[in-house]
């Protein structure tokens, strides 16, 4: 059941939203690596299932409110699918991006990090380009089909879909250019280094194009 709310409102729970989304993100990506005593795979497990787990709950917390997109590219697919208006895009990509460095600023902060810091981790080459492509094109396709034959499994699907995504992928799937941005802000286990930021944000456009274009006809 969705809750009828003014825009600002809408704005604001996408911010928040977003912000919990990279905090733990972030978070657990540190908390992992720090743990973890030099397992890499345990790290990214640690990694994984909270992001997973975080995404389920925000979800089902903000999406009655503003839908709960936490992510450029859904919006833009909500958009094209006429399932919101094309003037509250600017308004909701902004949120999201702002959102999206004020939970890896409060992930910093509670692991006594630096505020924001520059990151060394390279995630570049082909490989890595094409694992955005079809963690995007999933991701998409999980909510275009679900949110219009299963609205209540939403929350779940895309929590399992990113649970899996980090696994399958190369990239560990960031599907999300507003958290692909934020995470070059983070010199820690998540982060990506800003000269592979192009080519992630480029892959996961032309992924969630794919996407909107085949269910598009799916679901005609």
């Amino acid at each position: 059941m969705s809750v009828p709310t003014s825009l600002g409102r809408r704005l604001a729970a996408e911010g928040v939203g977003t912000g919990f989304l990279l905090a733990a993100v972030v978070g657990s990506g540190i908390m992992g690596d720090r743990l973890a005593g030099g397992s890499v795979a345990i790290a990214l497990l640690a990694n994984t299932i909270a992001t997973g787990a975080a995404l389920i709950a925000l979800i089902l917390t903000f999406g009655p409110i503003s839908g709960a997109q936490f992510n450029p590219v859904v919006t833009l697919a909500a958009a094209s699918q006429r399932a919101m208006p094309w003037t509250e895009v600017p308004g909701y990509v902004m949120a999201q991006f702002a959102g999206a460095f004020a939970g890896v600023a409060a992930a910093h902060a509670m692991f006594s990090e630096p505020i924001f810091s520059v990151s060394t981790h390279v995630r570049s080459g082909g490989s890595q380009a094409f694992s955005e492509i079809v963690a995007t094109c999933g991701l998409i396709a999980v909510i275009a089909s679900c949110s219009r034959l299963r609205p209540n499994g939403v929350p779940f699907a895309v929590g399992a879909y990113i649970t899996s995504a980090y696994w399958f992928t190369a990239s560990t799937s960031f599907a999300n250019p507003a958290v692909t941005l934020a995470r070059a802000a983070t010199n820690t286990f998540s982060g990506i280094r800003p000269l592979d930021v192009p080519v992630f944000l480029g892959a996961q456009l032309l992924g969630a194009a794919i996407a909107v274009v085949l269910f598009r006809w799916l679901l005609r």
